[in-house]
């Protein structure tokens, strides 16, 4: 018996473009809630919320099975926060701050085990086969690991030639955020500048045979950069629609209760 199949990979390399949303909200619940939205896929942010290994896990293990393909964000490449997220049961990664080939590299070779890489074996009491119910876990693993790295800085963007010719890297996530602070628009991934390198960067990626991702709440945006190449996209995070959410039904009905007409 084989590692799981990885849809959320197998998707990608065939050429799908596929939408998903951030999951910020480090809660087993709303993750579940979340999974019966419809998206393809769903972050589980390991880097900005506050979460650690056991509510990542909890979190896998609810969105499994329920529509929508998981991901993982880990805080940084830890080589060991990368073992931990595998032996969880993650089969796919975004690893934030890439800036240099031989980082991407390493960072590839934690999701293996040698001779490819250095991942410790430790599956027979991990999640991720089962609780060693799949016999040909440690064998078959590697081929469904999607690894995705993040590009978020001038100097992340300067190494893509040699982190795009890395063949188990599968693909590269811009983060204009980051990107944008980096190059001098704090708070500003709008930026017609920051636009333009996002734009740039996921057309070189994709020109790569990578697949490209990227982050925006901007639909028009988002619609750019899919026209660029972009495959793997995020349009939404779970904090922000649930707080813009009650922020709109507060000022609704605060409305309606002075007399006023709520907004339409």
């Amino acid at each position: 018996m084989p590692a799981p199949h990885n849809t959320l990979k197998s998707r990608l390399k065939a050429g799908e473009v596929l939408y998903g949303c951030w999951l910020g909200m480090a809660d087993p619940y709303v993750a579940e809630i979340a999974a019966t939205s419809g998206f393809d896929w769903l972050l589980i942010d390991g880097e900005h919320a506050p979460n650690d290994m056991p509510s990542l896990s909890a979190q896998l293990a609810v969105v499994d099975g329920k529509g929508p393909s998981a991901m993982l964000r880990l805080p940084d490449d830890d080589p060991t926060k990368i073992k931990q997220a595998l032996d969880i049961g993650a089969q796919s990664l975004l690893i934030p701050m890439i800036e240099t080939a031989a980082q991407a590299e390493a960072a590839y070779r934690a999701t293996r085990y040698p001779p490819h890489g250095f991942r410790g074996v430790g599956s027979s009491l991990a999640r991720a086969s089962r609780f060693s119910a799949i016999e040909d876990y440690l064998t078959t693993a590697g081929d469904q690991i999607c690894l995705m790295l993040q590009a978020e800085s001038v100097a992340g963007l300067d190494a893509l030639p040699g982190v795009l010719a890395i063949e188990g890297v599968d693909g590269v996530f811009i983060g204009p955020s980051d990107l944008a602070a980096d190059m001098g628009y704090l708070g500003q991934p709008g930026h017609p500048e920051v636009q333009a390198a996002v734009l740039a960067a996921i057309r070189q990626i994709h020109g790569a045979g990578k697949i490209a991702g990227v982050l925006s709440t901007d639909l028009a945006f988002a619609a750019q950069c899919r026209a660029a190449g972009a495959s793997f996209i995020g349009v939404g995070i779970d904090v922000l629609v649930y707080a813009q959410a009650m922020r709109s039904l507060a000022s609704a009905v605060k409305q309606g209760a002075n007399g006023e007409r709520p907004a339409q």
